[in-house]
């Protein structure tokens, strides 16, 4: 089914909505917040919570992009919930993100900070936008989708420690960006 029409049946509160939108996008929005979550019972608790917010969204939203849209709120959910499970214990899935990237991504602002975050966003997509497109998808889904470095590593025909190897040269690219950029580390 379209993007348009499974839209227009969240408008018209048609419960198809949520049927099509399982169907279509469940399996993404699964992956995604496994890869955050490590827990298929916790991921699907958020898919669910995803189609829950989408019906609560649309009507006053008519998102562009569905895909986009179902993406950032189960990241979103996901993260929470890493969140209020680390504050419990230790989490493996978005921790080890966290990790990989806390030496060259600035640390989460504070309120006063927002300014600076916006510019910071700005910077990483303008350095994104320099990057091969293969080296641009190589950092979105390991660090945005949260792929793990082994599956992404045999979907791209690298070893693992190959891929490893680009992620440390992307990562350090953007940090040298961000540092010409004037962006606190």
């Amino acid at each position: 089914m379209e993007d348009s029409a499974i839209v227009d049946l969240y408008w018209a509160r048609d419960q198809l909505a949520i049927t099509a939108s399982d169907e279509k996008y469940g399996p993404l929005c699964r992956s995604l917040s496994q890869n955050i979550l490590n827990s298929w019972e916790d991921a699907e608790e958020c898919v669910n919570d995803t189609w829950h917010r989408a019906w609560n969204a649309m009507p006053p939203q008519r998102p562009g992009c569905l895909r986009a849209f179902f993406a950032k709120i189960v990241r979103n959910l996901s993260l929470d919930r890493w969140r209020a499970q680390r504050a419990r214990k230790r989490g493996e899935g978005a921790e080890a993100l966290v990790l990989e990237l806390e030496d060259c991504v600035p640390a989460a602002p504070s309120a006063e900070e927002e300014t600076e975050a916006r510019e910071a966003a700005r910077c990483v997509d303008r350095w994104l936008d320099t990057l091969p497109r293969e080296d641009r998808v190589i950092f979105v889904r390991r660090y945005w989708y949260g792929q793990r470095v082994d599956e992404l590593a045999a979907q791209l025909g690298y070893t693992p420690n190959r891929l490893a190897q680009r992620l440390f040269r992307l990562r350090s690219g953007l940090r040298r960006a961000l540092e010409e950029e004037g962006v606190r580390l």
